[in-house]
């Protein structure tokens, strides 16, 4: 049971799964502080997608071993300053916990999971739980949770949050580079795994560190599932990603899933009446799974229209649901 000061914890500044804090922001860098951003639509793609990966996972009475690459802090407050200042939530998990359309049994399992995190009759969740979290919740006594978080001020938060859980030695918390150091640990002592991969892309680089990452740890487990998140920008290595991912599974022979999801336009534009130009933020979102459950794409094929209609925010939004393998 979490004790009420993890719930009024200031969320430290960070991005999903583990981001380095921004650095100063020019034209042709992607900037993605997810304590600006926590519950946004990202968020609710991302998370609807691991709930139901590890729902089925866990099925089977073998032990399971979820790594998490990109960790971050683990929790963090939608009515805090940060939320608060850009409101994406209000597109995202809001907008969710708002609609009064039945929902696709992967939404209501998702939204359902973070109000576990929530106390009180509010309807708008305050708190929203991070990969690390939401991993912790589904898992059984017998399997285990290792969390890679580089950033020291993100790690410490983690510690922190995580000590509160008084989960003892199922959760291990590291402070490395999961780039790096998580493909060693690679096949677990389970020998079955769900590995989340989603780093900041705030450098170019880490969309080649994706795919280095993934290809080595299909050479060491190739039997695990493999979860990557990525943005989908006006960057030519965003919309290159799933492409070469499809093509490292395909040679790997082994199955693979792509969920997409886009609220509105990516266009920049111009107000008419101030001249000020308006930058649109993060205009979608993917994830692509290797080894994906084979149930998946049952789960999602409603849920997707669904939140195109919901979190939808102009003529653009749209989904895609593919799969192949």
């Amino acid at each position: 049971m979490l004790r009420r000061d993890i719930m009024s914890q200031k969320p430290a500044v960070r991005q999903p799964g583990g981001r380095r804090p921004a650095r100063r922001y020019h034209c042709r860098m992607f900037s993605y502080r997810h304590a600006f951003h926590a519950g946004n639509h990202a968020d609710v793609l991302k998370h609807t997608v691991l709930v139901a990966t590890l729902q089925h996972l866990t099925e089977k009475e073998a032990a399971l071993t979820v790594v998490d690459t990109h960790a971050g802090a683990g929790l963090y407050r939608l009515d805090g300053d940060y939320a608060s200042t850009s409101g994406e939530a209000a597109h995202g998990i809001h907008a969710l916990a708002a609609s009064d359309a039945t929902l696709a049994p992967a939404l209501q399992a998702y939204l359902d999971l973070v109000r576990a995190f929530n106390h009180g009759p509010a309807k708008q969740p305050r708190v929203y739980p991070g990969s690390p979290f939401i991993a912790q919740r589904l898992l059984r006594p017998h399997d285990r949770l290792k969390l890679y978080e580089l950033h020291p001020s993100d790690a410490r938060a983690l510690d922190g949050n995580i000590a509160q859980l008084d989960a003892g030695r199922q959760v291990a918390v590291l402070r490395e580079d999961g780039f790096g150091s998580a493909v060693k640990f690679l096949p677990p002592p389970s020998r079955r795994a769900l590995v989340l991969c989603d780093p900041s892309y705030e450098m170019k680089t880490d969309y080649a560190r994706v795919l280095g990452f993934a290809a080595e740890a299909l050479k060491r487990f190739a039997t695990g599932t493999y979860a990557v998140w990525y943005p989908i920008i006006p960057r030519p290595e965003a919309h290159d990603l799933p492409r070469r991912l499809r093509t490292l599974a395909t040679q790997a022979g082994r199955s693979w899933l792509h969920a997409a999801l886009t609220v509105k336009s990516s266009r920049i534009s111009q107000d008419a009446a101030t001249g000020e130009t308006r930058r649109p933020g993060l205009p979608a979102s993917g994830m692509f799974l290797i080894n994906p459950p084979y149930t998946l794409k049952a789960a999602l094929a409603p849920a997707l229209p669904q939140l195109v209609e919901i979190l939808g925010q102009d003529r653009h939004a749209s989904f895609v649901l593919e799969t192949g393998g």
